[in-house]
């Protein structure tokens, strides 16, 4: 059925100028039909785009800031479990820091003595 469309172009010139416009006619609509498949191709993909970064949006802040509580929640967790593990309360930091002054003051002394 093709066959007769890839017919010299001399053929419908001296022809047939009926079957001319014919062709011409056939020519416009698949041009027309190929455009608008394109534009509904692209209509759709962008109503898919649009959907996903609706979906994204409305999902992807909250998701974000649970995802960011459970970080800061597991990181407080593992620090306060080192804490305890090794034992140190604030409270013996900061008396073993008074006793570093202590020992500082007392090497001053001593130094100044001699």
């Amino acid at each position: 059925m093709e066959g007769w469309r890839q017919a010299p172009l001399g053929f419908f010139a001296g022809g047939c100028p009926a079957l001319h416009r014919l062709d011409q006619k056939l020519a416009e609509a698949e041009a027309k039909s190929d455009l608008l498949i394109a534009q509904h191709r692209r209509a759709r993909a962008l109503s898919r785009a649009s959907d996903a970064r609706m979906a994204a949006g409305d999902r992807g802040t909250a998701a974000t800031f649970d995802r960011m509580k459970r970080k800061v929640q597991n990181a407080e967790a593992l620090s306060h479990a080192k804490s305890e593990l090794l034992g140190d309360s604030i409270d013996d930091k900061l008396a073993a820091l008074e006793k570093e002054d202590q020992i500082e003051k007392l090497l001053v002394e001593i130094k100044a003595r001699q």
